[in-house]
């Protein structure tokens, strides 16, 4: 049977305020022959206070909030383990919401965090929700946004070099002597890193020798069911692409399906490099080329960044830190056969 502040004070012979006020602390209106009175009772029944109620009544609760955008993405499951892990090593614990790229959704778990007084958030933001950002950021309510940018928002961030994770990728290709290579990114305007990525492939194109006019860019409906489709058609109507680079892995899974039906052979036909690393692009036929992500390393900074604002009396200056990608050489990749 689970024991209440009640069965406390009954025991003690006190009342439930006089319990609360001790368990938050607060001896100020309390005799020292009370106080031990009812410590010992409180050990004697191992009574043990529900973390968000007693931040109810004391200034922290040792619960942390963190809003992603996309669970189904394996990017997430890393960072998220990151964050578990360095929230059980230093003693919070962690609520976990997925706003699944819906601005309502989001403000929605924010303002849900903020009523039961977590002590501060991690969020990977939708980046719609400009004003209730720069409200937390006003009145310096703890929050790290990792992986996005916000345009003009001065916060705390933990980020991606995602152009020279693209530029990377995107010069491996042309080393292997493919000349005619194409991007595929989601189309939406709000996520910086998706952008960025684009902007590496463009750089690393230009630097090269190349023109605007080589740019192949292939915008796709991040919600619709007919990714694969618009893939197929893209392929089929520019038959000389020699090679896709994927700002994202879901939109790897896609061209798979697409280069699969169209009866393609990776590399010969088309190579492939992809954002992310998984745990399965290692597994297949051939293994896939992929640009790491330290998503773990992106979690545990977070983490630690948001708890150092939580316990600092005066307000921080906001920190931008930046983490380096790695390319990782599979077979999808190999060298043109000429």
């Amino acid at each position: 049977m689970k024991i209440t502040i009640g069965d406390v004070a009954k025991e003690a012979n006190v009342s439930k305020t006089t319990v609360s006020r001790i368990v938050n602390g607060n001896y100020a209106h309390t005799t020292e022959e009370t106080k031990k009175k009812v410590l010992k009772t409180i050990k004697n029944l191992d009574y043990r206070p529900n973390a968000l109620a007693k931040g109810l009544k004391s200034t922290t609760t040792n619960v942390l909030g963190i809003v992603l955008s996309n669970l189904k993405n394996p990017f997430w499951t890393t960072v998220l383990e990151g964050v578990e892990d360095t929230c059980r090593e230093l003693g919070y614990n962690l609520m976990i919401c997925n706003s699944n790229e819906e601005l309502e959704i989001e403000a929605e778990y924010i303002r849900e965090f903020r009523t039961r007084r977590v002590d501060g958030i991690v969020i990977n933001p939708t980046v719609q929700n400009y004003d209730l950002y720069n409200n937390l950021i006003e009145e310096n309510y703890p929050l790290v946004i990792v992986n996005r940018r916000i345009p003009s928002l001065e916060a705390n961030y933990v980020v991606m070099d995602n152009v020279k994770g693209a530029y990377t990728g995107v010069e491996h290709l042309l080393n292997t002597g493919r000349k005619k290579i194409a991007v595929f990114v989601y189309q939406n305007s709000y996520v910086s890193n998706w952008q960025e990525r684009v902007e590496g492939y463009r750089l690393a194109l230009l630097r090269n020798g190349y023109s605007t006019s080589d740019f192949r860019i292939l915008e796709l409906e991040q919600r619709s069911e007919r990714i694969k489709d618009c893939i197929l058609d893209y392929l089929k109507n520019n038959p000389d692409i020699q090679a896709v680079f994927s700002t994202n892995n879901m939109i790897t899974l896609e061209v798979l399906g697409a280069v699969n039906e169209m009866g393609l052979t990776i590399p010969d036909d088309l190579a492939i490099v992809s954002y992310d690393e998984t745990l399965w692009a290692k597994y297949f036929n051939p293994p896939l080329t992929t640009i790491r992500q330290p998503g773990y390393k992106m979690g545990q900074l977070a983490v630690e960044g948001l708890i150092k604002s939580i316990n600092e009396e005066k307000k921080l200056d906001p920190s931008t830190i930046v983490l380096e990608p790695e390319l990782i050489i599979r077979e999808s990749s190999d060298k043109l056969q000429q």
